[in-house]
């Protein structure tokens, strides 16, 4: 009965030690590969994000700056019945500034501002459609004021205030009377997870 006994003693306490070891050797490094699986989707995720929003408001705004106009549509034809030039695309300016009103108060001030005309030669009759990209909350939104009505979306989250800028091109004045054929969006967007995403739209006035 003796070695019946001696097998019913259980483990001693240096097989019990070498059992611990070894599943410290197993468990350690599955538990930093699933630490590291996690941080990366998360990262992913983040990044994911970002180039979402980089993707809908490069469409917006070329879509926005395609039907730019050349003409005031807030002025007094001309004698011949004709539209006043003006800028039509606008920097610091509040989106209902000129007689644009479509709703809420003349704030806040729009990083751009693209007016569109549709003027019909024939019976002397315009009217318009102002698009305006201003930054709130680190959220850049998408004030389109068209036909009475106003419609604001965020096209853009997490952006860095200090990082928006709006340049033209040929000619590079973007307030001037002669309308630039080209407008171009730059600004930052940023989340701890993935860094910092630099983006930039530019969009193609079409109208001559």
């Amino acid at each position: 009965m003796r070695p019946a006994a001696a097998r019913d003693a259980g483990f001693t306490l240096i097989e019990l030690l070498i059992v611990v070891v070894i599943l410290g050797l197993i468990t350690v490094p599955l538990a930093n590969a699933m630490i590291g699986y996690l941080r990366n989707s998360d990262a992913a995720s983040a990044r994911m994000a970002l180039s979402h929003d980089a993707q809908i408001s490069a469409a917006y705004v070329a879509r926005d700056v395609a039907p730019v106009g050349i003409r005031d549509l807030t002025a007094a034809p001309n004698s011949d019945g004709s539209i006043p030039f003006q800028p039509s695309i606008q920097t610091n300016a509040a989106y209902n500034e000129g007689g644009h009103v479509c709703g809420g108060a003349a704030t806040p001030v729009a990083a751009v501002r693209l007016l569109a005309d549709d003027w019909d030669a024939a019976s002397h009759d315009h009217g318009y459609r102002v698009v305006a990209y201003y930054l709130a909350s680190r959220e850049l939104h998408r004030l389109l004021c068209a036909g009475g009505a106003a419609t604001d979306v965020v096209i853009a989250h997490n952006v860095d205030p200090g990082t928006l800028s709006v340049t033209c091109g040929s000619p590079s004045t973007c307030d001037g009377t002669a309308v630039p054929r080209t407008v171009t969006l730059a600004f930052s967007v940023t989340l701890p997870r993935a860094g910092t995403y630099p983006i930039t739209l530019t969009g193609e006035r079409r109208q001559l």
